[in-house]
């Protein structure tokens, strides 16, 4: 509280909104990370048409916190922009993310060995890394802009998320693990990948709003 008994105001542009958008944004997609974490550790061994809608529906957990935590920071300097649609947008998004990220092991193994396996997949790497982006702009692009530059910094802050998630859990993914110690180095890689994609987004909404 200040001295005139209101609230101190929460920045609205520059390098303080960089760093709230970070602080909060951070711990709110570890948290949503939580929930596929344990979700893929739990069905791994399961088929394909008990794994994909349980993690459907754990992405689309994942993708409202996330989203959630940036609309709560994105409003304060952009108060027009809905909350509710914001995080509905990046539920939805997260959804189809995790879709094409499990339909490779899902539905393309059928055409390995074919001339069309990589380019299935690399179609589907494309969707996943700017589905996210490209829902969330068509909410920006009303009123920032150039905001379509959103959907390009959002993909490569994933590319590297995901690059840190699979270099930290892929050597400490190991068979005959217990569950525990399954769900704990996805939650370490979530934790990292969580700040990873925050902090190149903070910058990305920094630069955005100038």
């Amino acid at each position: 509280m200040t001295r005139s008994g209101t609230r101190p105001r929460l920045p609205t542009r520059g390098r303080d909104l960089a760093w709230t958008w970070f602080l909060v944004v951070t711990p709110a997609e570890f948290l949503g990370f939580v929930s596929p974490a344990v979700a893929g550790a739990v069905t791994a061994d399961r088929s394909a048409a008990v794994t994909l809608p349980v993690m459907l529906v754990a992405g689309a957990i994942e993708g409202a916190a996330l989203g959630g935590g940036q609309a709560w920071v994105l409003r304060r300097a952009l108060p027009s922009v809905s909350t509710w649609r914001w995080v509905a947008a990046t539920a939805a998004a997260a959804m189809f993310a995790y879709f094409a990220g499990l339909a490779p092991s899902t539905w393309a193994s059928a055409l390995l060995g074919t001339p069309l396996f990589w380019p299935v997949i690399a179609v589907l790497g494309v969707a996943l890394l700017l589905s996210i982006g490209f829902a969330q702009w068509l909410l920006l692009r009303r009123h920032v802009a150039d905001s379509a530059r959103w959907i390009v910094t959002t993909a490569g802050a994933w590319l590297l998320g995901l690059a840190v998630f699979m270099g930290v859990v892929t050597p400490l993914w190991q068979p005959g693990q217990s569950l525990t110690t399954t769900i704990l180095v996805g939650v370490l890689g979530g934790l990292l990948m969580a700040a990873t994609t925050s902090a190149l987004t903070a910058l990305a909404l920094r630069s955005l709003l100038g």
